[in-house]
């Protein structure tokens, strides 16, 4: 039991020395960074507030050493771990698509609104031509029933047709 307790007590002296063996600095933002591991090369020396053994940053040339054995295996680190693109790919095919689906509607929208120019330049070309031919029109008014249209009504008319038949046949 004394041999457990022993070797309880080693293991608790060992992790509370373990957990000294860290790095504190400050990054470019204000904010307290603890770490395992040195900082990144970018951090200057003067942020750099603990390094491991519980011994506050100074400027003797030891630390420097030690900091440059530090960046050294930092760069290692560094260089080790797979670099990201910052694009998301499923993100960015996502994106894609909605962009193509909307050039498709976009497209079919077009397509939809010169169908109905063609449409009504030829209703509006065949309504000419009966205009033109000079048989008498009539047409219902609200309540239903048919009137013939007057020279002025006719003018009216054929003036609407003319303004139809240049806007939606070119």
């Amino acid at each position: 039991m004394r041999i457990f307790r022993y070797f309880l007590i080693c293991a608790v002296g060992l992790t509370s020395i373990i957990a000294l063996a860290q790095w504190q600095w400050t990054d470019k933002d204000g904010r307290r960074v603890f770490s395992d591991r040195a900082p990144p090369a970018d951090v200057p020396e003067k942020n750099i507030l603990k390094r491991p053994g519980n011994q506050p940053a100074t400027d003797s040339r030891a630390t420097k050493a030690i900091t440059t054995i530090a960046g050294a295996s930092a760069a290692q680190d560094a260089a080790s771990v797979p670099k990201l693109s910052g694009v998301d790919k499923e993100l960015a095919a996502k994106k894609k698509k909605a962009e193509e689906a909307q050039v498709a509607k976009h497209k079919e929208e077009e397509e939809r609104v010169l169908k109905a120019r063609v449409e009504n330049c030829a209703r509006a070309k065949q309504a000419k031509a009966g205009f033109d031919s000079g048989v008498r029109m009539a047409r219902f008014n609200e309540k239903g029933e048919r009137e013939i249209l007057d020279d002025a009504a006719r003018a009216a008319e054929m003036q609407r047709i003319q303004s139809i038949i240049s806007s939606d046949c070119q």
